[in-house]
């Protein structure tokens, strides 16, 4: 673990008042806050086009915070900036900036100004850049780059699924030959490093290319300068295949605490290795797409899209709800007679359907959980004997309070009694019922967050009136 400078200080023994100035200083360098004024300040700067003002008053930033600050400004204004600055700097911010201000932005820009944005990317970053852009304008801007190993390896990268490990991966990376000597290594390793952004890992590689092991730094530094890195080499190194799918690539990187992995195709040759930046992304587009799915969105949509794109995501699943309710109404239209003599029974339908719409979200969503996070061992019917137990227990307790409640409310034993098993028995099914349809569904391939939206809540609902109604009658006599 990387340790702070605060954590030198406490080591080395300075005085409390040292360490708090410090502390103070590193938390105002880190902390950025976009506030009216600061807007108010660069738009002025802008208006006035005082230029190298403005330029120093952004060199104070990090590219994310600059990123922040264009997207709250017009496009004109973020174009300005965006032509002002360097290269090296707007290439990251663009990559920084939302999404479809960065494609206001590109669609601004002349071929040869984003090639020269792109020539300052990585090749992942360069190549996501590339593919938002329109087909007919992708061709034109690969044209204008001038490095040709920078070109030919986007095209490589374009050419991949975006959500395989390909579709990841970077073409940076240290790599080394085994028969390569200690002290040869350390020279071409100086030249690798300057074309990478971070250097996580030392890849060693045969003759044919194939990935054969990672080398330590700190073996590499101790050997003697003849050594052969095949002497000093660890052959154990994790990697994943370019047709991988994402989310697995994910799963390898979180399991095995990697900040980087090298992708291999089928004969082992190394292609290039994903960084935990990347990885990073993928969770959290991951973790949108469900709560998406678990809210009743279908698509990817978010505030800032049409009202006609934000209809088509929301409707099916609204229609679904409708389905249900007209479905719980038939449902009671046919126990209309236990409505007329036992009205109590009509006030407590809503309880029902929420406890089972609830104790059904709780089920599936832990169930879900632990499908992404790969916790989820066994067979289903173990999963399913369990829900039931935990089920069972959760509606006794529940019964009881409810049960005691009716009584002494109402007067009528009878009543409360049938009340309260159905609730023991619509929890007991609700559970099983969002313990099941989640592991069927991912046994079939599809996204089981679905399982805790609108779906599961509207299918347990039904479900939960029936099974009320029907105990209800059948104790009650109706």
């Amino acid at each position: 673990m990387l340790q702070t400078p605060i954590f030198w200080l406490r080591a080395w023994g300075w005085s409390g008042i040292e360490k708090f100035k410090l502390m103070s200083e590193e938390k105002e360098n880190i902390q950025f806050e976009l506030t009216d004024e600061l807007l108010d300040d660069v738009k002025g700067l802008i208006e006035s086009r005082e230029d190298r003002e403005l330029k120093k008053r952004l060199d104070e930033f990090h590219y994310a915070d600059i990123a922040e600050i264009l997207d709250e400004l017009d496009l004109e204004e973020a174009i300005y900036i965006i032509k002002l600055l360097d290269s090296e700097t707007t290439s990251d911010v663009i990559m920084e900036l939302d999404e479809d201000n960065r494609e206001k932005v590109l669609r601004n820009l002349s071929d040869k100004e984003i090639a020269e944005e792109i020539e300052e990317l990585d090749t992942d970053d360069a190549a996501d850049i590339i593919a938002e852009l329109p087909e007919d304008r992708q061709q034109y801007v690969i044209s204008q780059i001038e490095d040709e190993e920078h070109k030919a390896e986007i095209k490589e990268l374009l050419a991949y699924d975006e959500d395989t490990a390909g579709g990841l991966m970077a073409k940076e990376l240290v790599k080394v030959y085994e028969t390569w000597t200690v002290a040869g290594c350390l020279r071409r390793i100086r030249g690798q490093a300057k074309e990478v952004t971070r250097v996580h890992s030392i890849y060693v590689v045969n003759k044919q290319e194939k990935l054969i092991g990672r080398l330590s730094l700190k073996d590499l530094i101790v050997a003697k300068s003849e050594q052969k890195i095949a002497d000093i080499y660890i052959s154990n190194v994790d990697y994943v295949n370019v047709n991988e799918e994402a989310e697995e690539v994910a799963k390898v990187m979180s399991k095995y605490d990697l900040e980087a992995i090298p992708v291999v195709d089928d004969n082992l040759v190394l292609l290039g290795r994903i960084t935990i930046d990347d990885i990073v992304d993928v969770l959290k587009e991951e973790a949108d797409k469900d709560y998406q799915l678990a809210a009743g969105i279908t698509g990817d949509v978010d505030s800032d899209d049409s009202i006609l794109d934000l209809t088509r995501a929301r409707l099916p699943w609204l229609f679904l709800g409708l389905v249900g309710g007209v479905g719980a109404f038939l449902i009671m239209e046919g126990f209309q007679e236990a409505f007329n003599k036992y009205a109590v029974l009509f006030f407590f339908t809503p309880l029902i359907a929420a406890m089972a719409g609830n104790v059904g979200v709780q089920s599936s969503a832990i169930i879900v959980q632990g499908l992404a996070n790969d916790d989820v061992k066994g067979s289903i019917n173990g999963r399913l004997l369990k829900e039931m137990f935990l089920a069972a227990l959760n509606g006794l307790i529940l019964a009881v309070f409810l049960f005691l409640f009716v009584w002494f409310s109402k007067g009528e034993k009878s009543t409360a009694l049938a009340i309260s098993l159905s609730l023991v028995v619509v929890i007991i099914v609700a559970g099983l019922i969002g313990t099941f349809v989640p592991l069927f569904l991912d046994k079939r391939g599809i996204d089981p967050a679905i399982a805790t939206g609108p779906f599961i809540t509207t299918s347990n609902d039904i479900f939960g009136i029936l099974i009320y109604f029907w105990i209800a009658k059948l104790i009650l006599g109706i």
